[in-house]
């Protein structure tokens, strides 16, 4: 146990430093051993299918690779960081922009935890009705973006293969100096080479985004929330979307605290801005999609999560206040 007294800080002090240096230390085994593993096995399986059929199940002009996309992210049960290496693999693919975004909009949103947990803490209806407007806002998003060509503020240069041997598969055969008599290294291998250099390139952007996340776990008190989201604030909703959407709380972990929220007068449509906020986008995941994309692919992630919350929100209240 470390011991915090030398640093004159308060008791409350040191249980949120506790607090946020154990969610740190959870969060890099944690994110670091998913990350390795999904950026392994979409390597993996890049390898094994061709390209033409990733781009045919999950291809743009058509309708189905929208619905392919979301069905997709409806059974990975990735948190809004953990879905970066899978994003990854997709545009690596070259899978259609429009139903790749569908799947970081939707793999945090509506994967099988979530619903799981939904079903029994805010019953069928409203289960029912969030998954239906998660879904629907997701592939309207995917369509738009991939309509208004927003594919071109992806940074090509995380999309370029980084092994020797995708190298020599795509130089001329004439001229390659990689044909030999040697062996070529195995899909397996092949995949190694391709996820190491990827997660190190990602690593200062993962411990950044750790760092932050775990302040705000530990510093952010809970009725802090519950404050300023009441229902007799005519903004209560905004204003939970604004405040989930910093925050790095998977939805599994917030859906538990959902009846103390009521039992405090959040209104329900606040708490579904929140959920949807927290799940959708973090600061941390922002850091790390900054990798990848320019700014304005994610102003237009943020604008994307932050209509739908408010919205879900808005409709909530209607319906069930």
């Amino acid at each position: 146990m470390i011991d915090l007294s030398s640093l004159g800080l308060t008791g409350e002090m040191q249980t949120m430093l506790m607090d946020s240096l154990s969610m740190f230390i959870n969060l890099f085994i944690e994110l670091t051993l998913l990350f390795l593993a999904i950026s392994y096995l979409v390597s993996v399986i890049n390898q094994k299918l061709p390209a033409d059929k990733i781009q045919a199940l999950l291809g743009g002009r058509k309708g189905r690779g929208y619905l392919t996309a979301a069905g997709l992210g409806a059974i990975t049960p990735f948190c809004s960081c953990s879905t970066i290496p899978m994003l990854i693999g997709l545009l690596k693919a070259r899978a259609g922009f429009g139903p790749t975004i569908t799947f970081l909009f939707t793999s945090p949103l509506l994967n099988p935890i979530v619903i799981a947990l939904f079903v029994p803490i805010l019953g069928f209806k409203i289960t029912l009705l969030y998954a239906s407007l998660a879904l629907v806002v997701s592939v309207f998003a995917g369509v738009l973006l991939q309509s208004l060509g927003f594919e071109r503020f992806i940074k090509q240069e995380m999309l370029i293969p980084t092994t020797k041997a995708n190298a020599c598969a795509s130089s001329d055969s004439t001229t390659n100096k990689c044909t030999s008599s040697k062996k070529a290294p195995s899909i397996w291998r092949t995949a190694w080479q391709e996820t190491w250099p990827l997660f190190m390139s990602m690593l200062p952007y993962m411990i950044i985004a750790m760092m932050i996340g775990s302040f705000v776990h530990g510093f952010v008190p809970a009725e802090f929330f519950s404050q300023v989201a009441n229902a007799d604030n005519p903004v209560a909703v905004p204003t939970a979307a604004l405040i989930g959407i910093p925050l790095y709380i998977r939805v599994s972990t917030l859906l538990p605290l959902v009846g103390s929220f009521l039992a405090k007068g959040v209104s329900i449509g606040a708490v579904m801005a929140l959920v949807i906020g927290s799940g959708g986008a973090s600061l941390p995941e922002l850091i790390l999609l900054k990798r990848l994309f320019q700014w304005p692919m994610l102003v237009a992630f943020l604008l994307v999560i932050f209509s739908m919350a408010v919205f879900a929100g808005f409709t909530f209240n209607l319906l069930f206040a």
